[in-house]
């Protein structure tokens, strides 16, 4: 039955008036969403209906249905500006859960998104139904057949784990977005995924052979080049009577990703239904399994790096370079790069990248890129080493680019437009020009080498005059990409952020066939709704309106977000570089995560859940989460976080969630009851100064089972720990004996403050005793301050803040005159306390930016304020841990150099060692602890050959060693102290 309905809108779009006409679905109800909402699935949101279908879906699927609070929460944001709040979340653990689910959800008439690695940029991987989490049980790589170069895949495969199996033979696939290391083959298919290759290897379209699809309800077809399933009744026709509007209706560029690419379908294309799915973006049905083509890996690659005056010359460059055949030609300007770490001299760059099957050959290739570049200077890069340390500062552009080089916030919307590569100079040019005309800043950098541009806008998205702009924006810049004949989309999708603006790039009678063709796939209409067809708006849904509109109380200073704890919150985009499976290099982030797997305890997740806190209690107006900072749920994924500061450093747009730990225990337990561990482990310097006298007596007993047992249970330590052993004679008392305390600085500057923090003095003082060694072999004098000092380590990691504030400042008036010279502190962790948290608890104190600032490593102080010193030579390997602090705080580049001048080889291992201070300790973490230690850590040390050292420089780094891998690892000053020659009178022990 055919019929009219018209839905007038309370907000303008680009028609004040919504009209929708086809077939009914059944009880006289339309047959798709109206303005992305289903008729009836609107009103199926109350308590009861949504516990029927919990209860259905838990009885109709093997794996998980999750309707609680941080499912939900969780799923809201994808990696763009909009937030959608599902019913609840699925983990489907194979095809007929799949089915099962969608039969269920169809059955009580809701809307159903599917989910990989939620890094859509353009909100489609967010809904309002039922969200089916495709990564935690489809992972399997079903086949792969070298001789076709072929594999068989399910959705939740993310695409480095296919690439890595693909390897031995040769073979890799082709596209390859940034977010390779966590983006999955389903979401790939759904968004038509490209990357920095497509230039080689084309688009995920160019390389999907087949896929088996479920649709809402649960039929599956299975979709082949040749062959339109007779499901889809209604598509031949479709294709048949519109041939001239889908031979001329879609503009010829590689990179057009924008709409349903309905001529795949034409028959002298081979009537492609696969083809024609991928780029859905999740609106038609859900791959369950797909057949993807392999291509032949280059043996050998080399890197040509570029030189350009700026973004448009380098843009102009870039199609002249693509008869030489590279692998890919990124662009990218030098706003965007923190550190210029191999960069040629110029104000923006292009990354083109040669394969051969030799390094010679392929330097060559690379030699003759350069040569035609016209570049004002270039590089070839052929370390493998060189190449990736390149790369990773184009991958992580879109992480920095979130913020302006002035430190404000710059958002997606406008991600990936795409124009033929020969018009990108002109393009750009225009583009900067619309930028400025409407007030807003931008830095591009992308696919230049196909005409794909990436940018990252400073939109205000908070206040209603700012987001007016961004519509106006969008519609001109629509009409840019347009007039250059490209395609508003050219890799993430249209989602929510562009597909209302599909007429002026498609015109109004091909976008009603795109309606059409949905309605063949998902007559129901319950797939994705507002996405593609018949979309929801552009300026709706954004994440930013439930947010506080004041900023919260908060004890942290958070000097890079103008103290605004919702700013910092706002930080994180969902680019999910924390759901990396393993870290690159030496990266931390995020232990918790690799160890357990869930979404709950990676960096993104806990900032969602934050996010979710602040719209819903602390302030807001709206979020799942609606008891603010007493909230459990953020409370239990926080647990996990080991505070190892990793995702400081190694997060592209600098998440600090060790802090916002903190800040949220602080509250959370304000005039309330913490658990033991708080007071044990939380306030340890107290304890330990306590116990000094009693050193011998203690060690005793916690030498007795039962005696230990008891208090570790008081205590709130895990069962399985070992006790540390306290020093029989602390570093201070020892340095005293030795030297003699001082406060004065003599006029010959020949000495140097030692910072006696709590696990060197009262845990490892053979540490301190080292490094004074050390020192005096550099000719340098050894200061204690005058009396006891606490940087606050444990109090804040225990979010006990009005304590560590406390701490720190009787620590600044203990300083007095030895503030302004550098203090060589040996312990990572304080090190890191003191230089962040220091200033950031105080902002209003001089004095803690001025400590803050006077912080060494021991290798930094030598390297700095004894350059002439010589190390002695130990020449022998070593291997361990560098600290998660070090590495995200402090950096390790004169440890490196150090190390290089005393003869000590090999690297240090990545990750975490899962000790970090208390956390390991603590009752309850004790298998995330284990399971990070055996991720990189214990793994090098068991692979060590005879006569190889153990190096760690924290606290919790040698005890996780000891504990659980039987080895003695040593600080890097003992190496050192062990290779100076004897000191007449002088006992280092």
């Amino acid at each position: 039955m055919a019929f009219l309905v018209t839905y007038v809108t309370t907000r303008p779009t680009y028609s004040d008036v919504l009209t929708y006409s086809g077939e009914t679905g059944g009880a006289g109800r339309p047959s798709g969403p109206i303005n992305g909402i289903l008729g009836p699935m609107a009103a199926h949101r109350n308590p009861t209906e949504r516990a029927e279908l919990a209860q259905a879906l838990r009885t109709a699927v093997r794996g998980e249905a999750d309707f609680g609070t941080t499912a939900r929460a969780l799923a809201t944001m994808d990696a763009s500006n909009y937030r959608r709040v599902p019913l609840g979340v699925v983990f489907p653990r194979d095809a007929d859960d799949v089915a099962a689910a969608l039969a269920v959800c169809r059955a009580h008439e809701v809307p159903v998104v599917p989910r990989g690695g939620g890094t859509s940029i353009a909100g489609q991987a967010t809904g309002t139904g039922v969200v089916l989490d495709l990564t935690r049980h489809l992972r399997g790589i079903t086949e792969l057949d070298p001789g076709s170069r072929t594999a068989v895949v399910q959705p939740g495969v993310v695409l480095d784990e296919l690439r890595a199996a693909a390897a031995p033979h040769g073979l890799t696939f082709g596209p390859d977005p940034s977010t390779h290391s966590r983006c999955t083959l389903g979401g790939m298919i759904g968004n038509n995924s490209c990357g920095a290759h497509s230039v080689a290897w084309g688009t995920t379209a160019d390389n999907v052979r087949a896929l088996t699809v479920t649709r809402y309800g649960g039929d599956t077809l299975r979709l082949s080049r040749g062959t339109v399933p007779g499901a889809l009744t209604g598509l031949p026709e479709l294709i048949r009577t519109h041939l001239a509007l889908l031979r001329t209706g879609f503009p010829e560029l590689p990179r057009r990703i924008s709409g349903y690419a309905l001529d795949a379908l034409l028959p002298e294309r081979g009537t492609d239904p696969a083809r024609a799915f991928c780029g859905s973006e999740g609106t038609l049905g859900v791959v369950t399994e797909a057949t993807v083509r392999l291509v032949e890996a280059p043996a050998a690659r080399a890197l040509a790096v570029l030189g350009y005056a700026d973004e448009a010359a380098a843009a102009e460059a870039a199609p002249g370079l693509l008869p030489h055949h590279p692998l890919t030609v990124e662009g990218m300007a030098a706003d965007l790069v923190r550190e210029p770490a191999g960069l040629p001299r110029g104000g923006a760059w292009l990354f083109v990248e040669t394969g051969g099957a030799t390094p010679a050959e392929a330097r060559a290739h690379a030699e003759r890129v350069l040569r035609a570049a016209g570049a004002l200077h270039g590089t070839v890069v052929t370390d493998p080493a060189g190449q990736r340390t390149l790369w990773r500062i184009r991958e992580d552009a879109a992480g920095t680019a979130t913020r302006m080089p002035d430190g404000t916030e710059a958002w997606p919307g406008w991600e990936d437009c795409a124009v033929p590569p020969a018009r990108l100079g002109p393009y750009l040019r225009d583009f900067r020009a619309l930028l400025a005309g409407h007030g807003l800043r931008g830095t591009p950098y992308g696919h230049f080498g196909e005409g794909c541009i990436h940018v990252r806008i400073d939109f205000d998205l908070l206040s209603p005059e700012g987001v007016a702009r961004f519509r106006r924006f969008s519609e001109d810049l629509a009409d840019l990409v347009v007039a250059h004949g490209g395609s508003l989309s050219g890799e993430h999708g249209d989602g929510q952020a562009r597909a209302e603006l599909l007429p002026r790039m498609y015109g109004d009678e091909l976008v009603a066939l795109f309606s059409r063709y949905k309605d063949i796939w998902d007559p129901d209409g319950g797939m994705n709704p507002g996405i593609l067809a018949r979309p929801a708006r552009l300026d709706e849904n954004l994440r930013f309106e439930v947010l506080p509109k004041r900023p919260v109380d908060v004890a942290f200073g958070y000097p890079h977000d103008g103290g605004d704890f919702s700013a910092a919150v706002r930080r994180c985009v969902g680019v999910a570089k924390c759901r990396t499976a393993r870290p690159a290099g030496t990266g931390v982030m995020c232990p918790s995560f690799r160890a357990t797997g869930e979404e709950a305890h990676s960096t993104r997740g806990r900032a969602r859940l934050l996010h979710e806190m602040l719209a819903g209690g602390a302030g807001g107006a709206g979020g799942v989460i609606t008891d603010g900072w007493r909230s459990t749920e953020v409370r239990d994924a926080l647990d996990l976080c080991l505070s190892c500061k990793g995702c400081r450093s190694d997060c592209p747009v600098g998440v600090d969630m060790a802090t916002y730990k903190a800040e949220f225990l602080h509250h959370h337990y304000r005039r309330r009851l913490r658990p033991a561990a708080h007071y044990s482990m939380g306030r340890l310097p107290l304890w330990l100064r306590l116990a000094a006298p009693f050193a011998p007596a203690l060690n005793a007993l916690a030498r007795m089972r039962p005696l230990a047992a008891l208090a570790k249970r008081l205590a709130g330590i895990a069962p399985q720990r070992t006790i540390p052993v306290l020093a029989r004679q602390t570093f201070t008392r020892w340095l005293g004996r030795h030297r003699g305390k001082g406060t004065a600085i003599p006029a010959d500057g020949h000495v140097v403050t030692v910072w006696p923090d709590t696990f060197t003095n009262h845990l490892s003082p053979e540490v301190g005793r080292a490094a004074v060694r050390v020192l005096e072999s550099a000719g340098r004098r050894t200061l204690l301050p005058g009396r006891p000092v606490c940087c606050g380590l444990t109090y804040v990691s225990t979010g006990q803040l009005d304590r560590a504030r406390k701490v720190m400042r009787r620590t600044l008036d203990r300083m007095g005159g030895m503030l302004g010279a550098p203090v060589v502190v040996l312990e990572p962790s304080c090190a890191a306390t003191l230089r962040t948290d220091l200033p950031e608890l105080l902002p209003d104190d001089p004095r803690a930016a001025e400590l803050a600032a006077s912080v060494r490593t021991l290798a930094q102080y030598l390297e700095e304020y004894a350059p002439d010193w010589r190390p002695p030579r130990l020449n022998r390997p070593v291997t361990g841990q560098t600290h998660c602090h070090q590495h995200a705080v402090l950096g390790d580049a004169a440890e490196r150099r150090l190390r290089e001048r005393a003869g000590l080889t090999g690297e240090l291992s990545g990750g975490c060692c899962g000790l970090a201070g208390n956390f390991g300790f603590e009752r309850g973490h004790w298998d995330v602890s284990a399971a990070c230690a055996e991720e990189s850590l214990l793994p090098s040390v068991r692979a060590s050959e005879p006569g190889t050292a153990f190096l760690a420089d924290g606290f919790s780094c040698r005890t996780q060693l000891e504990q659980l891998g039987g080895v003695r690892a040593r600080h890097m000053a003992e190496l050192l102290a062990e290779g100076l020659p004897p000191e007449p009178g002088t006992s280092c022990g």
